[in-house]
């Protein structure tokens, strides 16, 4: 087993990196950690692991477009309330 002493599996880099195991699949399956896969298992050599890690940068997913569009609508929604009471009164 020794010509696996410089490979990590999936379990070991989300440890490393301090993410979840399937991005860091997902992170192999698109090609920006470079890694192989025999099977069923990814490895990832420790120093292309080292390297990919000094330069990672995480960015949200799609939740903070929601977050966005949340808050849009919270600036947006109080001002057409205010419209519609107006509106009420002027026809009482």
């Amino acid at each position: 087993m020794a010509e696996f002493e410089d490979y990590v599996n999936v379990i070991e880099a989300a440890d490393a990196l301090r993410l979840h195991p399937e991005t860091v699949k997902r992170l192999c399956r698109q090609g920006d950690i470079s890694a192989i896969k025999i099977h069923n298992t990814w490895l990832i050599r420790k120093d292309e692991l080292a390297s990919f890690s000094s330069s990672y940068a995480p960015r949200r997913g799609p939740g903070s477009r929601f977050r966005r569009l949340q808050e849009e609508a919270e600036r947006y929604l109080p001002r057409q309330l205010k419209l519609y009471a107006n509106n009420e009164n002027k026809k009482a």
